[in-house]
């Protein structure tokens, strides 16, 4: 493939992040894999697996994984953060100075960061700013229908990577593109974004209808009236209509409403089986990113005055212990609409 380079880094260990990790490895000379906790480093280093997020994939020889930030991002042109969104600004900061001049950080995390109502990009691009180095570092983001286990088990997979240049964009695209992962190009970077956020909080309430033990019919109808509450909203912010109905949009929309790999759907399922939210999350290893991005999607709505009644349900659900099943009858009770 084209576009064969030196040196990559991702920052974050998890699943996605060792996922695409496998994927750079196949393009770059070294792929520095960044994990904030040296005993999880450690680990990978050890069994050249990430037995905790993602076992059975074995690191390929080139792929070098550090605690250490200014080791990982150092004489490197492109960083892929894939670190929770909750926790991102206080990463970026430290490795704002660290930068190379040129680099292009590409955001390959879905959320909304809570307190500022922000997207990743939006708050890289703040930090930049602040720092002064915005006309030196672009910014990117890559989104798509993409469980990191099928990626790293090469499993053909298609996603986007935006950019506010489309020359950036391209080139980004042809660093990503293997044989098995096939990487489109656009500049709706706030679609992309807005797009992964909301097809989360779609999935936890997809999973809240299959815990209540509701068939096809209804998980189709969510898909459905999801997709036109993200597609309000997001064209509300900016976005151009046509890319929630791309792979970032209806893709990942569908894939994450139905597949058992979802975190999002698992969380809803528990739900709607009847378990409280603190226990749920309690027992899981990863985030489900879904469950703060509720929060931060609500907030991020409340002035705008958009009808979101899907997400003022899942609200209502996660932070105000409304029992699922009187939420799908108030959702179903609403007044009657032209589509």
């Amino acid at each position: 493939m084209k576009n064969k380079i030196e040196r990559v880094a991702v920052i974050g260990a998890g699943s996605w992040g060792t996922a695409l990790s496998t994927v750079l490895s196949r393009k770059a000379k070294t792929v520095m894999l960044w994990g904030h906790r040296e005993e999880h480093v450690q680990q990978l280093i050890a069994h050249r697996e990430n037995r905790r997020h993602l076992p059975g994939i074995v690191l390929a020889d080139n792929i070098i994984s550090t605690s250490d930030l200014k080791s990982a991002i150092q004489n490197t042109e492109i960083i892929c953060a894939v670190v929770p969104s909750h926790c991102f600004r206080a990463v970026f900061e430290i490795m704002t100075p660290l930068l190379e001049d040129c680099a292009i950080v590409v955001s390959a995390i879905k959320g909304v960061e809570n307190s500022t109502l922000m997207t990743m990009t939006q708050v890289m691009d703040q930090i930049l700013g602040r720092e002064q180095r915005q006309n030196t570092i672009q910014t990117a983001v890559l989104s798509g229908p993409s469980f990191a286990k099928e990626v790293a088990q090469g499993i053909p997979t298609a996603v986007t990577i935006g950019c506010k240049d489309i020359s950036t964009a391209q080139y980004l695209q042809n660093i990503f593109v293997t044989e098995t992962f096939r990487v489109y190009a656009s500049t709706d970077v706030i679609g992309l974004e807005i797009s992964a956020a909301l097809k989360n909080i779609i999935a936890i309430a997809a999973g809240i209808c299959d815990g209540l033990g509701y068939g096809m019919n209804t998980r189709a109808a969510l898909i459905t009236r999801g997709l036109a509450e993200i597609t309000r909203l997001g064209v509300r912010l900016g976005a151009e209509k046509e890319t929630f109905f791309g792979l970032s949009g209806l893709g990942d929309l569908v894939l994450t409403c139905t597949g058992d790999l979802s975190r999002n759907r698992s969380v809803g399922m528990e739900l709607g089986r009847g378990r409280k939210l603190g226990d749920i999350l309690a027992e899981m290893k990863m985030v489900a990113e879904g469950v703060k991005t509720t929060k931060s999607i609500y907030d991020l709505t409340r002035p705008l005055e958009i009808e979101m009644p899907i997400l003022e349900q899942v609200y209502a659900i996660l932070y105000e212990e409304k029992e699922c099943s009187l939420a799908v009858k108030d959702l179903l009770a609403r007044e009657l609409k032209v589509e």
